[in-house]
């Protein structure tokens, strides 16, 4: 009878340690939320969305200790303003702190190679539930007129996050625009062994750019027209 109380404590004790574990590989579903009427101002764009003002993309993160890749989920309804906000695809090397971004350039994709860039973030006592995790907000002031809210989960344990997010002591499930005009959520994670093939891109025959690169070429090319201050901005939000 001892023996079997004994076996009984062991196995609860590892099921509770296994019900704290720390999740170090999987696969979390993030929607995104933009106000149209925010990001375009236009007298034309308010017209156009007055009905539409927020549109919805979602997007999935795939992770492992060494590697992760953030990327949009296609949609199989047809999406009329699809052309309305960015779908960038990016992949970070956790160990070499490379990172490979393949932006959706108006129907093409640019490859631009980069590093991981370290932000200064304030973490703060505030915490909310998303996706079932407790998580912890942070702070990051990336410039005197912005602001980015983000919300990690120490139980996630890769320092990872939507877009080029990173740099927390855990996985951001949550992050804002100070103005809410752009908002991502976690609404799924699933610990899960990752296929090597989701964490791998190929670049083929295509040019890989530097940030610098890109950003002067299209600069050049489309600065100067009315639409193209507004996207180039959109495009570079994050780096």
């Amino acid at each position: 009878m001892v023996g079997t109380k004994k076996i009984v404590v062991i196995v609860g004790f590892l099921a509770f340690g296994n019900a704290q574990a720390q999740i170090t590989q999987g696969r979390i579903v993030f929607e995104r939320k933009t106000n149209l009427l925010k990001k375009y101002t236009d007298p034309q764009f308010t017209e156009m969305f007055k009905d539409n003002k927020t549109k919805i993309d979602k997007f999935e993160m795939f992770f492992n200790d060494t590697t992760c890749v953030f990327k949009p989920i296609d949609s199989e309804v047809q999406d009329q303003f699809a052309w309305a906000t960015n779908k960038n695809t990016v992949y970070q090397n956790l160990t070499t702190k490379e990172r490979m971004s393949v932006l959706d350039l108006w129907g093409n994709q640019v490859f631009v190679k980069d590093t991981v860039k370290s932000k200064k973030w304030q973490i703060t006592e505030s915490t909310r539930n998303i996706a079932d995790y407790e998580c912890r907000k942070a702070i990051w002031q990336k410039d005197d007129s912005t602001r980015i809210y983000a919300w990690f989960s120490i139980d996630i344990i890769p320092s990872v996050g939507p877009e080029l997010f990173s740099g927390l002591p855990g996985t951001i499930l949550g992050l804002a625009t100070e103005d809410g005009g752009i908002i991502y959520f976690a609404t799924e994670v699933k610990p899960m062994t990752v296929p090597v093939e989701e964490l791998t891109y190929k670049v083929g025959k295509n040019e890989i750019y530097t940030v610098n690169k890109i950003r002067t070429e299209l600069e050049s090319r489309f600065a100067s027209q009315p639409w193209g201050k507004r996207a180039l901005i959109d495009l570079f939000r994050w780096f």
